[in-house]
């Protein structure tokens, strides 16, 4: 055990993971820097790649780190500052094993196979770094290899990044440099000019922190403040408008009032907004759809674990919402996703984390209207790793995409571009 925590060995595993996630960095300070991403990016995998399996587990603890410290941020919001260091080192040793036993099976593969282990060793390990974006702990998929490249001069298709896996892989094994051209197949041209926004709609960005937003006091102000943005947004002469996940945090199928403020101004303009939906039996995290033609509810489909829904045995489940979570009851996830009509333009419904996920964008969908709430996770870089994640999205399925928020900047996405309001 002492031999993984040689300084040398922690050194080279931070410096990897380092590479592997500077672009969510620039992108969170706002420098646009493809050829700085691509280079980092090549790095990143080219020194991992080389590397033996105690240095694959620090890559991947300092991966853990520098992609994700901020989920436990969301234990402030309970009272439960102490436990966010603890957060931070279980998902960190978590992706630590996980590339750890990348590492590990291809060496054990290796050692049985009778040909060239070095060869073989490396083999297994491309393989698993092409395998990875698919291994979804707890059901959370937000660590892919392929964005690295999502603002770079490579392109993010699972095509490409074989390319640059294997002439890195060329590179180690034949120790000469002139498989480096093999990358260029995986070249991508880079457009910095926004599209723009449509005139007609407008997506809003609110400001609310966490602490505010279920404060029922607070409920009167903040909903006179977002029927006004509904109403300035008439004036304008708009014809959607979209608000953020849960602006309206109230089961608004049993909030009557507000719902006929709602209702009546969908007479002049279509709305989307996130609220909570109560089924009688179990809550749901929801967006409504106004129309003329009346409200649609469009109820989440992906949960975001351990935050909505608990995915450990019931047994334990009961026991980390009773003890973490003041008994709260987990959402409920809606069975199959929901594609709505407004106007002449059909939007597949996204809520959050949910937009994140490969799942949303089964069938291609051309357009996405995302609700989010970011306030969970403020200050920190989750703001800009979602924005990359829409974009790699954007970019492989060719949704426009329509990202309304809080606490954060609210975009539009198209083509992997990004457009803020």
């Amino acid at each position: 055990m002492s031999q993984y925590f040689n300084t040398f060995v922690l050194t080279r595993g931070f410096f990897i993971a380092f590479l592997g996630s500077l672009f969510i960095y620039l992108d969170a300070w706002g420098i646009s820097s493809p050829a700085l991403n691509t280079v980092c990016g090549v790095a990143a995998l080219y020194f991992l790649l080389k590397e033996e399996q105690k240095v694959w587990f620090w890559a991947g603890f300092f991966i853990g780190i520098f992609w994700f410290w901020w989920i436990s941020l969301s234990f402030k919001h309970y009272g439960m500052i102490w436990a966010i260091p603890f957060g931070i080192l279980i998902v960190s040793l978590i992706y630590g094993l996980l590339f750890w036993s990348i590492a590990f099976i291809a060496n054990k593969i290796a050692a049985l196979l009778s040909w060239n282990y070095a060869v073989s060793s490396l083999a297994f390990k491309t393989l698993g770094l092409l395998g990875l974006s698919y291994i979804h702990p707890f059901g959370f998929d937000w660590l892919k290899p392929e964005l690295m490249f999502t603002n770079s001069y490579l392109g993010i298709h699972k095509w490409q990044f074989a390319v640059i896996v294997l002439s890195l892989s060329f590179i180690i094994l034949k120790r000469h440099p002139v498989f480096l051209v093999l990358i260029f197949f995986s070249y991508q041209s880079v457009n910095h000019i926004p599209h723009s926004i449509p005139s007609d709609i407008q997506i809003v960005s609110t400001r609310v922190p966490v602490e505010d937003k279920w404060k029922e006091t607070l409920h009167f102000g903040q909903f006179k403040t977002f029927l006004t943005l509904i109403d300035e947004a008439i004036d304008a002469k708009k014809s959607l408008i979209i608000l953020p996940e849960s602006v309206f945090p109230v089961f608004l199928n049993h909030s009557h009032d507000l719902l006929e403020e709602l209702t009546k101004r969908a007479q002049k303009i279509n709305i989307v907004a996130g609220a909570l939906y109560w089924n009688g039996k179990v809550p749901h995290n929801s967006a409504y759809i106004f129309t003329k033609n009346g409200v649609q509810v469009a109820n989440k489909v992906l949960l975001v674990p351990f935050g909505e829904s608990n995915p450990l045995p019931d047994f334990l489940s009961n026991w980390v919402n009773k003890v973490f979570y003041d008994g709260a009851v987990d959402y409920q996830a809606s069975k199959e996703m929901s594609d709505y009509a407004i106007q002449n333009s059909t939007y597949r419904n996204a809520i959050c984390f949910e937009a994140t996920s490969e799942k949303l964008y089964e069938g291609n969908p051309k357009q996405m209207i995302v609700l989010s709430n970011n306030g969970w996770f403020v200050p920190s870089v989750e703001p800009a790793l979602q924005k990359i994640l829409l974009q790699y999205y954007s970019k492989k399925y060719g949704t426009t995409i329509y990202h309304s928020v809080n606490m954060s900047d609210a975009y539009m996405v198209k083509k992997g571009i990004v457009t803020k309001i």
